[in-house]
């Protein structure tokens, strides 16, 4: 059968958890005995991981019906260079998709669930036997797109940091993140545990927990302390008032969420919250002696350092993910 380009399709891939335990641990034994100690079932590491592996297999022989397939692991993202014409297939859960998104250029993303039993895959509309259809649509320029916004931290020097859910910007251990925060004309000194900017494809991961908390703190506060207000009165089920966080992945602005903001004579609290968007950027500039850190999507080993008298920008990225449905 003759293929329909000669431009690669690059499938990434990931480690199950068995192949961690077994990298950890060096034998299936060995990965058996840890997970029986715990009291889990090993037998779920085991489907779990043939189903994974019987899908990619499966992906991979019919993919080079219709190209030349590389396969990637999700470890090497960081340092791969896709091509311009290149077709992207991702095949794990919802967390690969958004890892591979933000170091593309435009090329497209074919986000196939392996699993469907197991993962609900908000973003992974495709199952492995409708991929090659999906990805010949891509080849004949029929397919449909949805847009992904991303945030983008900025340095002085030029360096982009890109990312699909969240940016986290603080302390690189359980310390405190000193920092000048400015956005507009508005400028404060905060000590917090950090910062958190968030993607409408991540507004209802991290965000969400950020302001579920505090609207659980504000209204337990009132009940709890002697002589403070009452909260509002709850619905007659006794549930306080649900609050959503999501807005649409393609929405062109970001939220930034500052983690425990701590007041005191030279720190302030008032810019906890806002929204950042084309033209209004959010600026922070490390005041931190101790080791700070940039990072995004979760990926906390691959991080730029964020020392004391270094600025960064917060803002919605110049590039948008486009995944394939």
């Amino acid at each position: 059968m003759a293929r329909l380009t000669e431009n690669k399709i690059v499938l990434i891939t990931r480690r199950t958890r068995l192949d961690e335990l077994i990298a950890r641990y060096n034998t299936v034994d060995q990965a058996r005995f840890y997970v029986e100690s715990l009291g889990e079932d090993f037998g779920d590491y085991q489907l779990e991981h043939s189903v994974y592996r019987e899908a990619v297999g499966r992906l991979i022989a019919e993919l080079a019906g219709l190209g030349r397939v590389q396969n990637v692991d999700r470890a090497f993202l960081p340092s791969f260079l896709f091509g311009p014409e290149d077709t992207v297939v991702v095949t794990g859960q919802d967390g690969l998709v958004a890892n591979t998104l933000k170091y593309l250029d435009d090329q497209p993303v074919v986000a196939v669930n392996p699993d469907p039993d197991r993962w609900d895959g908000a973003l992974l509309p495709f199952k492995v036997n409708q991929a090659a259809q999906a990805v010949r649509r891509v080849f004949k320029k029929q397919a449909g797109f949805k847009e992904i916004t991303m945030a983008m931290a900025q340095l002085p020097g030029g360096a982009k940091m890109y990312a699909v859910n969240d940016l986290f910007i603080g302390p690189k251990s359980h310390t405190s993140a000193r920092y000048i925060l400015k956005a507009g004309q508005n400028s404060e000194t905060q000590s917090s545990s950090g910062v958190i900017v968030s993607t409408g494809l991540g507004s209802t991961g991290w965000l969400a927990s950020i302001l579920a908390g505090a609207r659980g703190v504000a209204r337990l506060s009132r009940s709890l302390w002697p002589g403070r207000k009452s909260p509002a009165e709850p619905d007659p089920a006794g549930r306080p008032e649900p609050v959503s966080a999501q807005f649409d992945w393609s929405a062109d602005y970001l939220f930034y969420s500052v983690r425990e903001p701590f007041p005191s004579r030279t720190t302030g609290t008032e810019m906890s919250f806002g929204r950042v968007d084309k033209g209004h950027p959010l600026s922070i500039t490390s005041l931190m002696s101790s080791p700070g850190v940039i990072f995004s999507d979760g990926l906390e080993e691959d991080f730029w350092e964020f020392s004391s008298g270094q600025k960064a920008v917060i803002q919605v990225a110049d590039k948008k993910g486009q995944l394939v449905m």
